[in-house]
């Protein structure tokens, strides 16, 4: 079975470099280190590019950061520009609010399968508590079980068997396409799949549904997805939600598209890469 040789992280992030600092310090401390980082900043201040500065110095992988002008909520570009810094032939979409867990990228690296994608499970943090991790720098990859369930039954955890549970590679396939758990905060798709499709579609702007997108047109192009629930656990810190004044239009869109056979992005990978 083919195996990725090199793994790219893109981390996508917006202005919140507290929380970006608390991600990148959970990548530093994984227990496979044959990866790079990619910092996707969709238009943040300068206080992002400061706190990348500092942990750069320090980084056990190479770290790189990659910035585009604010115009907005445009997460499928900078993803593309993400995806066009990066040099590994499979690439793992990872937010910039989404601590993983210690395996992560050891986990994802052993699910990794041609004409698959992988599509990842997150543990919603509460907000009191994403306050403490984030203001007291707690580690939550250094916590016992009996804490994690304590956090569980204290509503501070919305999962606790995931957090302590990695399960086999079996059963995970999906046949049909179908909508549970697609989320880009937790994602990995082989690189020629993703130019195979031209990428995330930049004409999603505004939240919503560009993951589904992406994962529609690669179903459409033959790829299948497997569930990384059990396996590919990342934390996500609370905070409030987007904005989603365009998220039914965008779902409709995908969904013509499910219907069509559609597989490219209308402006994606090729258009950037001719520009960039």
């Amino acid at each position: 079975m083919q195996q990725a040789a090199t793994i790219s992280v893109i981390i996508t992030t917006y202005n919140r470099p507290d929380a970006l600092a608390a991600v990148l310090e959970g990548c530093f401390t994984q227990d496979d280190d044959h990866f790079e980082i990619i910092i996707a900043d969709d238009g943040s201040a300068n206080n992002t590019r400061e706190c990348v500065a500092a942990l750069q110095a320090r980084s056990p992988v190479p770290l790189r950061h990659v910035w585009q002008q604010d115009a907005g909520f445009r997460a499928a570009r900078v993803r593309n520009l993400g995806t066009l810094a990066s040099s590994g032939d499979y690439i793992v979409f990872l937010d910039g609010d989404c601590v993983p867990a210690r395996n992560f990228v050891s986990q994802h690296r052993r699910l990794a399968r041609p004409g698959f994608l992988v599509s990842g499970s997150r543990v919603l943090l509460s907000e009191e508590y994403t306050q403490a991790v984030l203001t007291r720098h707690l580690n939550l990859q250094a916590l016992g079980a009996l804490t994690r369930l304590r956090l569980r039954l204290a509503g501070h955890f919305n999962k606790f068997l995931q957090t302590v549970l990695v399960l086999p590679d079996v059963g995970r396939v999906r046949r049909k396409f179908s909508w549970r758990r697609i989320k880009s905060c937790n994602l990995a798709v082989w690189r020629s799949d993703l130019e195979k499709v031209n990428g995330f579609d930049e004409s999603f702007t505004g939240w919503g549904h560009e993951d589904s997108d992406l994962v529609v047109r690669l179903f459409n192009a033959g790829v299948l997805r497997k569930d990384g629930a059990f396996a590919t656990e990342v934390y996500h810190l609370w905070h409030q939600q987007n904005l989603r004044d365009q998220a039914t239009s965008n779902r409709k869109v995908v969904l013509q598209r499910a219907v069509d056979g559609t597989t490219q992005a209308s402006a994606g990978l090729r258009e950037l890469a001719a520009v960039a």
